[in-house]
């Protein structure tokens, strides 16, 4: 079977909103203009495209809703982390402030950024993708 890609997670929306356009507003227009003679079955087929894609994004988006976001499930894919060789930290400038939150190899030391913390949002995000609970800070 095989699996149709949702619009919202494909990037096409902003294609399909613009065929809409072209074919319901800007062919007429231009036609209108030239020949004087609207052509509202264009009209018609441009915002019934934009209707039919503004249905399935809802759909699509009530779906998506309460799921875990993607860049959560990829960034605990593409960086995993491993407790027996690997402790959490959050290495913060004395200067700027910025903080970043990440790995720490407990034999080579190498620190592995996984993203920056602007909020305490952003930290509790870093804590709940990877299940921590207690997290170093090292200036």
């Amino acid at each position: 079977m095989m699996k149709i890609p949702k619009i919202n997670s494909i990037h096409f929306g902003g294609a399909v909103i613009m065929a809409s356009l072209i074919i319901g507003g800007v062919i007429p227009s231009v036609v209108w203009l030239i020949c004087g003679k609207l052509l509202w079955w264009l009209v018609i087929i441009g915002v019934v495209i934009l209707a039919i894609f503004g249905v399935i994004f809802a759909i699509e988006m009530h779906q998506d809703n309460g799921k875990e976001p993607y860049y959560i499930k990829h960034l605990k894919e593409s960086i995993p982390y491993d407790p027996e060789k690997q402790y959490a930290v959050i290495k913060s400038s004395i200067c700027t402030g910025e903080q970043v939150a990440g790995f720490r190899n407990k034999t080579t030391r190498e620190f592995t950024e996984v993203m920056l913390i602007k909020t305490p949002m952003d930290e509790e995000t870093f804590r709940r993708i990877y299940g921590l609970e207690e997290i170093k800070k090292e200036y």
